[in-house]
């Protein structure tokens, strides 16, 4: 949903103004939008049978993403004139945190953003567990959580991000051709940062 790696020949939301991530710093309004993503168009109705919220907030939340670029319309799939269509209007989000280190404002925002992502991450992973039973052994037993602890400089680390980002794009590649049995959508979730800790 969210990535930080640098510039990508796909279509990119690049986010550089507080109200744009003011805007998209709700739970509902980045489970839409990821939905859209992932699942491709759709209506309020059908969104709405997705996520546990009122036809009508779904709609107000729709028309939110839509007026800041992150969504638009897509008429052609109408069956008639009350049905509305929505789609995403890019593939991915890009942004910096440090664009917003220069003001208090501009970083209470990409905090604030940051944070709902992050809780969203979360409801995804709880949502697994708690139907991880359901999914059968082949992918419990496939499936992963876990941390590793590194020492690295600020130019390792960015090295080490972008040669992970590489290679899950090598793999959307290789799979993205293949037939679709016996595959589902795989969430893969990472974060990287120091902390400070006492240097052996």
């Amino acid at each position: 949903m969210v990535r930080e790696m640098g510039p990508t020949p796909r279509s990119t939301a690049r986010l550089t103004d507080p109200r744009s991530l003011r805007a998209l710093a709700h739970p509902v309004r980045l489970e839409l939008l990821g939905r859209l993503r992932a699942d491709g168009p759709a209506t309020a109705t059908m969104l709405n049978e997705l996520v546990d919220e009122a036809i009508g907030s779904v709609s107000y939340h729709l028309r939110q993403l839509a007026d800041h670029g992150f969504i638009h319309e897509a008429p052609e799939l109408a069956k008639d004139g009350r049905e509305r269509w929505w789609r995403a209007s890019h593939e991915w989000t890009a942004w910096s945190a440090t664009d917003f280190l220069d003001s208090p404002e501009r970083r209470a925002a990409a905090n604030a953003f940051r944070k709902e992502v992050l809780n969203l991450y979360v409801a995804q992973l709880e949502e697994y567990l708690a139907d991880e039973p359901a999914w059968g052994l082949e992918w419990v037993d496939a499936s992963e959580s876990s941390d590793l602890l590194l020492r690295l400089t600020p130019p390792e680390l960015k090295a080490l991000n972008r040669e992970v980002f590489e290679v899950l794009l090598k793999w959307e590649a290789r799979t993205a051709a293949q037939e679709h049995e016996g595959r589902e959508q795989v969430q893969f979730i990472f974060h990287s940062f120091p902390r400070r800790g006492r240097l052996r």
